[in-house]
């Protein structure tokens, strides 16, 4: 038999304009900058100026490319969006057409080696910084996923002319800051490439350590993670495990007291008209996700003690216990669907009245089963430590 032909693997060509421009904004910071701070004063200004240019390009990216336009989680009004075009431009990532693209394509095939432009599945470095060096075919833009961005007149009037708005912000603001300050030099390598360099890698740690460390309190389905300490580095984008299940929420930390300075930018603007229809997951859902979990790490707990042969009477308690906690979880379910049908046949039949005559006893039941969630949560995980101190070898 003849053997078969080796199969030639071809790697993908080298994306030259990322490369160069990866390249150019690293090589300065790492060769140039630290030898110019250990030989002169760099003023306060500089300093200062380079964190207002920052927050401003995180916060382009995070409340305009990403809760915007990506996911359409709120309205924006077109002076805001033009100050997203902008700042957004100036953190170098690419048009928004092009960013909100390859994002839904990442929401829709997360994880998978093939199509997801920036797989965790492929590992830290490539999900970091590796796939924007070369054209892989996943992060070949798919503009039918975003009909929506093609009408955009300012998404398409910054991609059309996107390297004005790159180039032009950044040589032209930080250059003249320089000129003004007369510390030209200082202003190019802290606030222009030392900037750019921190912004770069703030956003690519979504991309790569929010898929590596943390905690999934809501879906166990991919490999995203909540991170508090990376929420604060990131305006509040570290609450990657809820983002991932409920990505249409403009919140991304849902609680008052997480960090997520996007969320409070976005309800600011709210407040004062300039963006609307702010979506919301409702508490019934994210505690609903969040008890399904527990009840997945609690079976994982009690199939390892049935695998060690934890056959005693405790364990049998524990598992009758259990079986109840999903009864009444699966009955809550019912009626909070039950209680959501009625509101919308309310609403489709035109009977309002009807609808609000009962409303707040309704409200009343819908936070009733919230507090249900909430406590059952408090339960089944209680039942999941349980389970895993009866197992005991056979």
């Amino acid at each position: 038999m003849e053997a078969e032909p080796i199969k030639e693997v071809t790697r993908a060509p080298i994306n030259w304009p990322a490369a160069l421009m990866l390249g150019l904004t690293t090589l300065p910071v790492i060769m140039v900058l630290p030898f110019y701070l250990w030989n002169h004063a760099v003023g306060a200004a500089v300093w200062i100026w380079a964190l207002v240019f920052l927050g401003l390009n995180e916060l382009a990216i995070t409340a305009g490319y990403h809760r915007l336009w990506a996911h359409r989680a709120y309205k924006a009004h077109p002076a805001l969006k033009l100050f997203y075009a902008i700042f957004g431009g100036m953190a170098v990532q690419n048009s928004i057409l092009i960013w909100a693209t390859a994002h839904r394509v990442h929401h829709a095939h997360v994880d998978d080696v093939d199509r997801d432009p920036y797989s965790a599945k492929r590992g830290f470095w490539f999900s970091h910084l590796g796939w924007m060096l070369r054209d892989y075919p996943a992060a070949k833009p798919d503009f039918s996923r975003s009909p929506d961005l093609l009408e955009d007149k300012i998404v398409m009037m910054q991609h059309k002319h996107y390297l004005w708005f790159a180039f032009g912000s950044n040589f032209g603001l930080v250059m003249l800051l320089g000129w003004l300050y007369g510390d030209m030099a200082g202003f190019v390598l802290v606030a222009g490439f030392l900037r750019l360099f921190v912004s770069h890698h703030l956003t690519f740690f979504i991309n790569s350590l929010a898929h590596f460390w943390g905690r999934q309190p809501y879906t166990t389905t991919n490999t995203a993670r909540d991170n508090d300490f990376l929420a604060v580095l990131t305006w509040g984008e570290g609450y990657h495990n809820y983002h991932h299940l409920f990505q249409w929420d403009y919140r991304n930390g849902i609680r008052w007291w997480q960090f997520d300075p996007t969320k409070w930018w976005i309800a600011s603007w709210a407040k004062l008209g300039l963006a609307s229809d702010l979506r919301r997951v409702p508490e019934f859902k994210i505690q609903h996700a969040r008890v399904m979990c527990e009840f997945e790490r609690a079976r994982a707990a009690m199939e390892k003690g049935l695998e060690k042969g934890s056959a005693h009477a405790r364990y049998v308690e524990l598992k009758a216990q259990m079986d109840h906690e999903w009864h009444h979880y699966t009955e809550a379910a019912a009626r909070w669907g039950h209680l959501q049908s009625e509101k919308l046949s309310a609403a489709k039949e035109q009977i309002r009245n009807r609808w609000e005559h009962s409303e707040f006893k309704h409200r009343m039941e819908m936070k009733a089963l919230e507090l249900s969630m909430r406590l059952q949560h408090r339960r089944v995980g209680l039942l999941r430590r349980q389970f895993a101190k009866a197992a005991v070898p056979a």
